[in-house]
């Protein structure tokens, strides 16, 4: 039976199994063979890491956009609506046409049921989200997509690509660690899995430990390697401005200095270069010639909600999804750069499987600081405050964030600002009622 409203498509979809016991691609490849294999006619960059995936695919974004060109991008988790996770050129994939695809797949996922049943059933949650964007790209025919991996590289369900133009590692640090592993030298193992034979490999700032796996690798699939401080640079320019960043970039044969980006933070920096990096890898194959214009008002048109992201300006509210500890750690890095002249009072919840009290160890080491540990209702567990608190008695607690802010705001200055930071789908919450 079809389905006729947006909401029942949605809950089909996050009615499915989200993991299953062992990690595989053959039922992701047998989903999309019987759905005509959409994906084999697209040209994709392939993006992993640990964090900055999601600002490295805007900058990707709006770089290829400025070529004239029809862009998909695929990234999770969501911050406002589930179909902002499937775009081309910045629009969301309207609702009807997700209805219309669910609806063309459901029979495909019902007969995988059954076909599967004696193993362990048919496609997960993250398979059919996939599904449903290589389909819909595919009938669009986008010029180009860029792709973001969900967790991992190895066995994440959208590796299934055979042929990237580029693949893209912005970081390895520690982060689910049940899926991925203890040591950055088994998590750079499963995102090295995204890197396919011949095709360039572009990474950010790596760990040592775990670029000499990422090299391994290349080296293993005759894949071109492009490493940050050997073959592109990048250094902070001198240029004071109110919100964003400045880097003077050079690499792959183009140099461009005073480049500004619309989005704050330390590691906006790295995301931009890595970016423009692999943005010229596939400039250079394609024989597109680049411009200065195009590639700065590129970077600086580039957005991407929940990250270091002014919600209000009087009181100064700032959200950021900074969900492990490497995040917080550009975090604090950020805040004794920019704002170390004003006190910053911070709101922040974390799921309990993040490390939340090495996470909020690391924000009391800040001196300008007021915290208050929350929580909210997370799609798994959050960290309990005798978690994060019991051995910081300068952490404050509050039942929900709403009373944080309320006496937040009672007692600070004008000056002051406001941090609302940790889990994504907490900051997602909070977006809601800034925006909303």
């Amino acid at each position: 039976m079809a389905f006729d409203d947006y909401e029942q498509a949605i809950s089909f979809i996050h009615g499915r199994t989200k993991f299953k016991k062992i990690p595989t691609l053959a039922r992701m490849k047998l989903f999309l063979e019987l759905l005509g294999n959409p994906e084999s006619a697209l040209e994709l960059i392939h993006v992993t890491g640990t964090n900055g995936k999601g600002s490295t695919v805007a900058f990707l974004r709006e770089l290829l956009q400025e070529q004239g060109l029809k862009v998909g991008t695929f990234t999770s988790p969501f911050i406002v609506k589930f179909n902002e996770r499937i775009q081309i050129n910045k629009q969301m994939i309207p609702d009807d046409k997700l209805v219309e695809l669910v609806n063309y797949i459901k029979p495909v996922v019902a007969q995988m049921d059954h076909d599967l049943s004696e193993t362990e059933g048919g496609p997960t949650e993250f398979e059919i989200v996939t599904a449903l964007m290589f389909l819909y790209f595919s009938q669009e025919k986008v010029d180009i997509a860029v792709i973001e991996v969900g967790i991992g590289g190895t066995f994440d369900s959208t590796n299934v690509i055979k042929k990237p133009l580029v693949s893209v590692i912005t970081t390895v640090a520690h982060d689910h660690a049940k899926l991925l592993g203890n040591s950055l030298k088994q998590i750079a193992g499963h995102k090295a899995g995204i890197i396919k034979e011949g095709c360039p490999v572009v990474v950010g700032n790596i760990p040592e430990e775990a670029l000499e796996v990422i090299k391994t690798r290349s080296a293993k699939k005759n894949a071109r390697l492009f490493i940050l401080n050997e073959d592109y640079f990048f250094k902070e320019a001198q240029k004071k401005i109110s919100w964003g960043e400045v880097i003077d970039y050079k690499g792959l044969g183009f140099k461009i200095d005073g480049l500004q980006t619309s989005l704050m933070g330390e590691f906006q920096r790295e995301n931009a270069a890595v970016a423009l990096s692999a943005f010229l890898v596939v400039a250079l194959q394609k024989k597109w010639q680049i411009g200065n214009k195009e590639v700065r008002l590129a970077i600086k048109k580039a957005t991407w909600p929940g990250r270091f992201e002014a919600v209000s300006e009087n009181p100064l509210v700032v959200l950021d999804g900074a969900h492990n500890i490497a995040a917080i750690d550009m975090i604090t890095k950020t805040i004794n750069k920019r704002f170390k002249q004003q006190h910053v009072y911070i709101i922040a919840a974390v799921l309990a499987d993040k490390q939340p009290r090495e996470m909020f160890a690391q924000l009391n080491r800040l001196r300008n600081t007021t915290i208050y540990a929350t929580t909210f209702a997370g799609p798994r567990p959050v960290a309990k405050v005798e978690d994060v608190t019991e051995k910081i008695e300068t952490i404050k607690y509050s039942e929900n964030w709403q009373k944080a802010l309320v006496e937040i705001v009672a007692q600070m200055s004008e000056e002051d600002m406001i941090l609302i930071t940790g889990s994504l789908y907490f900051v997602s919450e909070v977006r809601h009622y800034f925006l909303d």
